[in-house]
């Protein structure tokens, strides 16, 4: 009977060691695990952010025959375009800003309208650099706010009209020609 009395002992630290481990164990679950999902929210970040601002590209864009370019007042709106009388959607949903769940920062110009969207987190991302070219410019940002997802116009410089007998500017100029009756030396 001595023999068991010493034995409950053990069971009981054997039990107390066990739980100590797996509250271990799961507590570095939890933090790879929230650094996953902070990582999955970053990547769905930039997505969000990327359709946005890519919808507000095809809402600017001049298409022949359609309406003029009007300044965008409403995201809503790239949904399904009101200028048009038939359906354009330049955005199939309204998304979230998927760091917050909350409605986006908006990036205005009094002038011509909304131009595009941030996050409203303070948080420090997880990514830093090895961003795709069309969002190079996050490189080294500290804040999610920091990531602006902006339309920016694609402006050429307006060629001057030629005159008669002159070539347009970056026009190579034509190999002198021979009359079709003498041969090619």
């Amino acid at each position: 009977m001595g023999k068991l009395l010493n034995q409950r002992g053990f069971t009981y630290l054997t039990a107390i060691t066990m739980v100590i481990i797996m509250g271990i164990s799961l507590g570095a679950v939890g933090v790879s695990w929230r650094l996953i999902m902070k990582r999955e929210r970053e990547e769905e970040l930039l997505f969000r952010g990327s359709q946005i601002r890519d919808a507000i590209t095809r809402w600017y864009a001049p298409r022949t025959g359609q309406h003029i370019a009007t300044p965008l007042t409403d995201l809503k709106d790239l949904l399904k375009d009101p200028r048009t009388p038939h359906t354009v959607r330049h955005l199939r949903r309204l998304y979230t800003d998927p760091i917050t769940n909350k409605e986006w920062t908006l990036i205005t110009d009094p002038a011509k309208g909304i131009q595009g969207v941030a996050s409203v987190s303070e948080e420090t991302p997880l990514k830093k650099d090895g961003f795709p070219v069309d969002l190079q410019d996050f490189t080294g940002k500290t804040r999610y706010s920091e990531w602006r997802f902006v339309y920016t116009p694609t402006q050429t410089a307006p060629t001057p009209p030629a005159t008669p007998g002159t070539l347009p500017p970056g026009t190579p100029a034509p190999a002198e020609t021979l009359p079709p009756s003498q041969p090619v030396p």
